[in-house]
């Protein structure tokens, strides 16, 4: 169990926000642990080249492993400013602070250790966070932060309903608020106190279904849950599938944000083939639309 005590000004600072450097550091693990998102499938060519980069190569050092790897709180810094403000802060990480973060965690890789000696590795990692999310997620970002923008629209409307203690208890299974603490079921034991700084709840898709506790810091205290309705596929009313098709009712529900076939395919458990030609009818009856971002071609309903 950890215990996160807030003090009554961090209550009153508690906020919602999407993190783009949550959502490249996830997608980082993935390509780099040669795996594949539950729902979204592969990270995608783009991806694995960008571990080509030497920046990018040595982030993947450390975040390549299991989902308990050690992982330091400076290249998640909490959401502000955009991605450009996320950069700016992981970029002007002392290196004291670097050292630190990484406590006495043994370095992956000489590479790193020697990053973290010279005072460096805060600014390698930005700009390899910077390329990478360049190369593989920058294309597509619209469209997860829309989903994401969902979730925190449900999330505000909890708070505003019942309060900042519904929010917190409604975050996940795991967490709990009792009397003034925030409590994580964790398979650690620990505890830490934030009397007036803002701990930032940052709903993931990429991480998704991950959750995890930022809290080397309290000025940087943020915690990770995983974004809602991930991998819920939209139930389409029954008139409908008698209509146009069970197959094709599932598709047209599952377009309100763009997707492409092969998201369609690995959803829905169908061939891309299918997808594909499915698709084709709908957006021949103007029903969706079609549109390139980079190399992929999106599919959303009207």
């Amino acid at each position: 169990m950890y215990t996160v005590r807030l003090g009554p000004a961090a209550v009153g600072r508690v906020r919602l926000a999407p993190s783009p450097a949550v959502e490249a550091l996830a997608l980082l693990r993935l390509a780099a642990g040669g795996k594949r998102h539950p729902v979204f499938g592969d990270p995608g060519a783009a991806a694995r080249f960008a571990l080509r980069d030497p920046d990018v190569r040595m982030i993947a050092g450390i975040a390549t492993g299991s989902e308990k790897c050690f992982v330091p709180d400076l290249l998640t810094p909490k959401p502000g400013g955009g991605w450009a403000g996320q950069l700016e802060r992981m970029a002007a990480t002392t290196p004291e602070v670097a050292v630190a973060q990484f406590g006495t965690v043994e370095f992956s890789s000489a590479e790193v250790g020697a990053a973290v000696e010279r005072g460096e590795f805060a600014a390698r990692a930005a700009a390899g966070m910077a390329r990478f999310f360049d190369a593989a997620l920058a294309d597509s970002w619209t469209g997860l932060r829309e989903r994401l923008a969902a979730d925190l629209s449900a999330r505000a409307a909890t708070m505003a309903e019942g309060g900042v203690g519904a929010l917190l208890n409604s975050l996940h299974p795991d967490v709990e608020w009792v009397g003034g603490e925030l409590r994580v079921a964790v398979d650690f034991a620990g505890e830490v106190e934030i009397p007036d700084q803002d701990l930032v709840i940052v709903p993931s898709a990429l991480a998704w279904p991950r959750m995890w506790l930022q809290l080397d810091e309290p000025e940087d205290a943020a915690l990770v849950v995983p974004a809602n309705g991930i991998g819920q596929v939209s139930t389409p009313a029954n008139g409908l599938g008698r209509l146009i098709g069970r197959t094709r009712a599932a598709l047209l529900a599952d377009l309100d944000l763009p997707r492409t076939t092969s998201d369609l395919a690995a959803r829905h458990a169908l061939s891309p083939a299918t997808v594909s030609h499915h698709l084709s009818v709908l957006r021949e009856a103007g029903a969706v639309t079609r549109t390139r971002s980079g190399r992929r071609v999106l599919y959303r309903r009207r």
